[in-house]
């Protein structure tokens, strides 16, 4: 009798077994990973999710992008992160998914205030658009917020939110149009690997991803 297809794959869609990067989860993470690797010229790469793409924390996520970080670093990763999604978004047909409104970020202590003035100084020292507003500037902006008690303000106007589903949908359609394999329903069961330690598959309830060239149907429930 012949076996029926993976649960997880389209009729007559087999799960190749060779790849050169496999990714594990279909959240925005990965799917950034695929995006990525595909923009480098990895077309030879295979993401698996158990389940359907953002149905992890990704989909629980609140979305709330900014660039604002204590270290120098994580501030020029999260610049270079809502460039992507400006870039993304500015493409015709794309998916909706980010909303620029800008942030603020309020003193309520003499110490917090000197605390935002240094890191507007060390942000706008890598680029970024930060600066320190005064109480009755911040109000302004958000109407809504008491000014007792508070110093002052930290305003990044390209801050925003993101809706992590789409954001992950249009990079997953990108990964996708490069060459990137995206197979859903598809569950990882193991790492293989070498005697000196160097993976050599990855394992999944439907074969075993590995560098070779042939196609895998679903395995038998005794196997």
């Amino acid at each position: 009798m012949a076996r029926a297809p993976h649960a997880g794959l389209a009729e007559g869609d087999g799960l190749t077994d060779q790849a050169r990067a496999v990714i594990i989860g279909g959240g925005i993470a990965g799917c950034s990973i695929a995006y990525h690797l595909a923009e480098k010229g990895w077309t030879d790469v295979v993401l698996v999710d158990k389940g359907e793409l953002t149905s992890g924390s990704t989909w629980h996520a609140a979305g709330m992008v900014t660039h604002f970080h204590t270290s120098p670093t994580l501030m020029r990763m999260r610049q270079y992160s809502i460039a992507l999604y400006r870039r993304l978004q500015a493409d015709p047909g794309a998916v909706e998914h980010w909303h620029e409104v800008g942030s603020l970020r309020v003193a309520s202590s003499r110490d917090q205030w000197s605390f935002l003035r240094r890191q507007v100084g060390m942000a706008k020292a890598i680029g970024l658009d930060a600066d320190t507003i005064s109480v009755d500037e911040a109000r302004r902006i958000f109407p809504h917020m008491s000014g007792a008690d508070l110093h002052g303000a930290m305003y990044l106007p390209g801050d925003g939110w993101l809706d992590p589903s789409g954001a992950t949908m249009e990079l997953a359609a990108r990964a996708r149009r490069m060459g990137v394999a995206i197979r859903t329903g598809v569950r990882v069961t193991g790492i293989a690997r070498t005697p000196r330690g160097a993976v050599s598959a990855v394992e999944t309830d439907a074969c075993a991803i590995r560098r070779t060239s042939s196609t895998c149907a679903r395995r038998s429930a005794d196997t």
